[in-house]
């Protein structure tokens, strides 16, 4: 393995600009794939705020793709950070600018997938809960107390990952 990719599915490190006209082009790169994973992410949130969850999973692929090539602008931003600090600081307001908003849609979208997880696993903690509950004998122990239900009575309940 070469010191220039640690992971197979890691592209290799781009080299590091050295020249104005290199560092504009990493920052328009790294503008326009940040614009096209926005878009993506911006239908994502819509369709899962929809509750059009497959539709949402649709867009996986385009967005797996787009966040490879934001990882690897990053790396070769990174490696490059020194020169455009010296040579183009107005590419770097703009890009930490528009990273900020681009991390502000981000959380947006994450706390949407999060919401929509959260209630998704109540309603099967819910169905579950009733489904052991409707198929649990109902009784009472010598005092009165009605009784736990015992293991036998409990059945997992088997959840289709694919929509």
């Amino acid at each position: 393995m070469t010191p220039q990719s640690r992971n197979p599915q890691e592209s290799p490190l781009l080299p590091p600009v050295s020249t104005p006209a290199d560092a504009r082009k990493l920052a328009d790169d790294m503008l326009d794939i940040m614009n096209a994973l926005l878009a993506v992410i911006e239908r994502e949130t819509e369709l899962v705020r929809a509750g059009k969850i497959r539709e949402g999973m649709a867009l996986e692929s385009r967005k797996t793709e787009l966040s490879r090539r934001y990882v690897d602008a990053i790396r070769q931003f990174k490696a490059s950070q020194a020169y455009m600090t010296q040579s183009a600081p107005d590419l770097l307001t703009a890009l930490q600018r528009h990273h900020d908003t681009f991390r502000a849609m981000l959380q947006v979208n994450l706390t949407v997938l999060a919401t929509a997880h959260a209630v998704s696993e109540a309603i099967v903690r819910g169905v579950s809960a009733e489904a052991q509950r409707s198929a649990t004998p109902q009784t009472y122990t010598a005092s009165g107390q009605r009784s736990a239900p015992s293991r036998q009575h409990m059945s997992p309940i088997a959840v289709s990952r694919s929509l």
